[in-house]
């Protein structure tokens, strides 16, 4: 998939939640010779075994250790790693209600702080970064992709947090869009459906549609080249989320409740 997207390709490409993933399969979707690629994350040794494949086809990389939450840590990895064409705000974390009980107060904050400050935390400087480069022949300074979710289009209530954090950050991605793209920056929310990762092997309920990380990060890629504002994939699910989502509350949430809830946070 990757080598039929069109030149030129982005050359300088940074990831967060790289260790493992769907994080991991887009580090090596964008590697090839002549790309440098910066790994975030919080686990220095399977950095180390993405870093390895991606050097594997001919790509440089750069590991960091650094968590999304730290926003002056963040700023100065992004800074350091300048000038930059591709960054992928991907880390995330997964908790729900499990058996029905409410969400913990700390699950609740830690989930925002991950997957929706987190990804600020990460577009924000980086989109101050691709501001001071140069444009391309096409007008583009950079592009940077925000992974949401097709939770992001339901209220689950078997994960709360999750899907209030995803949706927040599909709006803001979406709203925000039009407006960077005039400054040169493409911003893209990405929703995907289910992917096989570890952060869905604990779902005790069906995923349909649930796809291999590869062809996952191959979709976002050819997206994000493709400078879509948003990329939600498979498509039919995405469908069939904004139509559980346009119920009546009442309906969608006694609709969703009778899926068992994703596990709490240990």
């Amino acid at each position: 998939m990757a080598e039929s997207l069109a030149p030129p390709f982005p050359d300088r490409v940074l990831i967060t939640g790289a260790s493992s993933g769907l994080g991991a399969a887009f580090a090596v979707a964008c590697a090839r010779p002549g790309v440098t690629l910066f790994l975030g994350g919080r686990d220095a040794p399977r950095l180390g075994l993405v870093a390895d494949a991606v050097r594997e086809k001919g790509a440089e990389a750069a590991i960091a250790v650094v968590d999304v939450r730290d926003a002056a840590a963040m700023a100065s990895w992004i800074a350091g790693a300048a000038p930059l064409r591709l960054v992928l705000a991907n880390a995330g974390i997964s908790a729900g209600t499990g058996s029905g009980v409410a969400e913990s107060a700390d699950q609740t904050r830690a989930i925002f702080a991950t997957n929706l400050e987190g990804a600020f935390n990460t577009a924000l400087p980086a989109a101050e970064v691709m501001r001071a480069q140069p444009a391309g022949p096409d007008g583009i300074r950079g592009r940077i992709g925000v992974v949401a979710s097709i939770a992001a289009f339901v209220p689950a209530p078997g994960a709360p947090s999750y899907c209030a954090a995803k949706a927040a950050l599909d709006t803001w991605a979406v709203a925000t869009a039009p407006v960077w793209r005039r400054e040169g920056v493409v911003l893209s929310s990405i929703c995907p459906g289910y992917v096989r990762t570890p952060m869905t092997t604990g779902n005790r309920f069906p995923m349909p549609g649930l796809m291999e990380p590869d062809r996952a990060a191959a979709i976002m890629l050819k997206g994000l080249i493709g400078n879509r504002e948003r990329i939600a994939f498979p498509w039919w699910l995405a469908a069939a989320a904004r139509l559980v989502g346009l119920l009546p509350a009442p309906v969608a949430t006694t609709l969703l409740g009778t899926q068992p809830g994703k596990a709490p946070a240990p």
